[in-house]
C-alpha cells in the first residue's frame, strides 16, 4: 500500500556564507530525498534581519509533495540544516541555513517539537510574500484567510526581490 501524498510548504533562509548558493543547494538536496518531490519554488528575496545586527537574508519558499509525515519531514529539514552547518545557539542569530515547515496539508499540529501552521508565519512578510507567489489560494487553517490575503495585509518593507 502506498503512503498518502501531502502538500507541504516550507520557508528557506540564509545570511551566512554564499546564501543564494546555500538555499539553492538545500532545495536540490530536498528534491533528491526519498518521499519528497519539489512542486514549486518562489523567487528569492533579500530581506532585512530580525534580532541582533547581522547581514541581510536570502529568503524564499517551496511547495513539496511528500509521503513523509509532518514529524518525518521536520526531521529531514533539521538534518538538512545540520548538513549545511546550522548550529542553534541563540534565537534570531545569523545562520547558514534556516528551514521552517510552514504548512502541512490542512493540518493543525501542536506538539512540544512541532507547530503547524508555523506560529509566526502570519506576521512575517519574508514568508508570506514568497509563499503568495506559489500558493496564493492556500487557506491558513487557523486564520481562515488565503496566503494572498495575508500577504496583502502585511507591510512589505525590508523584503526586496533579487
Amino acid at each position: 500500500m502506498t503512503a498518502p501524498t501531502h502538500l507541504a510548504a516550507i520557508a528557506l533562509g540564509s545570511n551566512l556564507g554564499d546564501s543564494l548558493a546555500t538555499v539553492e543547494a538545500a532545495l536540490d538536496r530536498l528534491e533528491t530525498t526519498a518521499g519528497i518531490t519539489l512542486k514549486a519554488r518562489s523567487p528569492w528575496y533579500q530581506t532585512a534581519p530580525i534580532g541582533p545586527p547581522q547581514p541581510d537574508y536570502i529568503n524564499g519558499c517551496a511547495l513539496l509533495l511528500t509521503t513523509l509525515t509532518a514529524p518525518q519531514l521536520l526531521a529531514v529539514l533539521l538534518q538538512t540544516e545540520a548538513k549545511f552547518g546550522r548550529v542553534r545557539r541563540e534565537r534570531w542569530a545569523a545562520r547558514t541555513l534556516d528551514l521552517d515547515l510552514l504548512l502541512y496539508a490542512d493540518q493543525i499540529i501542536d506538539t512540544p517539537t512541532l507547530q503547524v501552521p508555523h506560529p509566526r508565519m502570519g506576521d512575517r512578510a519574508f514568508v508570506l510574500i514568497p509563499l503568495a507567489a506559489i500558493a496564493p489560494d492556500w487557506r491558513h487553517p487557523v486564520l481562515g484567510k488565503t496566503i494572498a490575503q495575508l500577504s496583502q495585509a502585511i507591510e512589505p518593507s525590508g523584503v526586496k526581490p533579487l
